[in-house]
């Protein structure tokens, strides 16, 4: 059946029929409308970093200063060495760098759709590219790491787009090497992804190209853990850092937890509707085009393998290490609502057709009657208003007064990046009440709190903990004399 009504037999074969009838450049004409779409969203719902990116920029700032990046600080997140890099590329422009990082990760976010659309374009056919790249922007969670600056999506990027060129043409080499060792310089990931490829690409390989390939696979191995080994004097500093850091704020997961978190992330990354999609686009996948399928297929399963093997090493289990499976079931399920594109015209394709408009309505319900937009809208707006509350609290004078009688001191962990770079303070100039380091500190300067209700949740009171000693972090010090607010913080002097 398949032989008699497929369109095409190979793998990454143009469908030159097709094209031919397609007279509107669809594809092209949806690129521009997402990017007219983000660079509006850019300017109309202005975001700023979040706490990683901000440490990247802080980092980035510490180099070009001439000092060692602060990986040590508290609670500071894992470092990423081309996120620290473009950080003191951006910290150049000035205070508007958090910004132009935001502006960045959306450009990356659009990258990654038309990689979506290539991968599945090269896999199957147009059609299933341009659903596939609809359903990413359609998967809120996306978007929405992009608008905060989340080093996911040009992590996401880089993959995809090393993946649709090999998808495109087998063994391409170089160019597929340099996109995974960027990559892996963003996350740790990608590292098993080059050396699998490695592999892939040994025996047909000159010798003169193997010791190249080698050289760009080991990029990543080698210049993260030098960074670590030159910065702290330990090279495997980020691995002991982000063991110790999720086992402290409770993100580690035993081996018979993972199955059931694998489950969950996906469905709460992909929704309902395109998970179940996805498994059922699989199936016609593997059935019909067993030879297209094994690119995205072989994507997936590596990705749940270095899922399974981050919850062995003890690291946080997170639903964001779930990312790249999660759009491998985006693109399965764009071939259940676009496959009948790979059939020829009749009856069978018809009826697909249909039945794909049936279970789009039946996701725009789910998501219609599921879904509060406001939630977003006002998740966004937040990270506006409190980060333009925060420097407004700042530029108070009495504020400024009391900076020069001691370290300006927050709640916890999480207001520390946003402040320092408002401030273009050091390491140790913000400090955190609940760090016990810090005791002892903070008798004396300003003492910062979050006042409004979306403030005190979200960087107020720590995550996992309801101890009475992290409610008393956002109380006000005895001594301190209250000088200034804004709309999200309040800010307290002793001298």
């Amino acid at each position: 059946m398949a032989s008699a009504t497929l369109t095409r037999t190979r793998p990454g074969q143009p469908e030159v029929p097709a094209r031919r009838r397609r007279s509107v450049p669809w594809p092209w004409l949806a690129l521009a409308g997402l990017i007219i779409g983000t660079t509006v969203g850019f300017f109309v719902r202005p975001t700023f970093p979040n706490y990683d990116s901000y440490y990247s920029l802080l980092w980035g700032r510490e180099v070009l200063h001439g000092t060692l990046p602060s990986f040590d600080a508290y609670r500071a997140p894992t470092e990423h060495p081309l996120a620290i890099a473009f950080g003191a590329l951006l910290s150049l422009v000035g205070d508007d760098a958090d910004r132009l990082m935001v502006g960045a990760t959306f450009a990356s976010f659009v990258i990654l759709a038309a990689g979506m659309y290539r991968l599945a374009r090269e896999s199957f056919t147009w059609i299933v590219g341009l659903v596939a790249a609809a359903l990413l922007c359609t998967r809120f969670d996306f978007p929405f790491l992009a608008a905060r600056a989340y080093i996911d999506i040009p992590y996401l990027a880089l993959v995809v787009w090393a993946v649709a060129l090999e998808a495109g043409r087998r063994r391409r080499g170089t160019p597929v090497f340099v996109l995974l060792a960027a990559a892996g310089l963003l996350r740790p990931e990608a590292w098993l992804l080059s050396g699998l490829y490695f592999l892939w690409c040994f025996l047909p390989a000159t010798w003169p190209q193997r010791f190249k390939y080698a050289a760009l696979a080991a990029i990543g191995p080698v210049v993260w853990p030098a960074v670590d080994w030159i910065v702290t004097g330990d090279p495997l500093f980020s691995l002991t850092h982000t063991t110790g850091l999720a086992e402290e704020l409770g993100r580690t997961r035993g081996l018979s937890e993972i199955p059931a978190a694998t489950v969950q992330f996906l469905r709460n990354l992909d929704k309902v509707p395109v998970f179940y999609a996805g498994i059922l686009g699989l199936v016609l996948a593997i059935v019909l085009v067993p030879r297209r399928v094994w690119w995205p297929l072989a994507m997936f399963v590596i990705g749940m393998g270095t899922f399974v093997l981050v919850g062995l090493a003890g690291l946080s289990v997170i639903d964001r290490y779930l990312l790249v499976p999660s759009l491998m079931v985006m693109i399965f399920a764009a071939v259940t609502l676009g496959g009948w594109s790979m059939l020829r015209p009749g009856l069978l394709r018809n009826a697909w057709a249909a039945g794909a408009v049936l279970i789009i309505a039946y996701g725009v319900v789910f998501t219609a009657t599921r879904v509060n937009f406001s939630t977003f809208d006002t998740e966004l707006v937040f990270r506006g208003q409190s980060h333009a509350a925060l420097e407004a609290l700042f530029r108070n004078p009495k504020v400024r007064a009391g900076m020069k009688c001691g370290p300006v001191s927050v709640p916890n962990h999480k207001l520390i990046p946003d402040t320092r770079w408002v401030l273009n303070a050091g390491v140790g100039d913000v400090i955190a009440r609940s760090d016990p380091n810090s005791k002892g500190r903070f008798d004396r300067g300003v003492a910062v709190y979050a006042t409004s209700r979306q403030a005190l949740l979200r960087q107020g009171f720590t995550p996992d903990d309801s101890t009475t000693e992290d409610i008393q972090n956002s109380l006000p010090l005895p001594g301190f004399t209250w000088v200034a607010a804004t709309e999200d913080y309040g800010a307290y002097v002793r001298c």
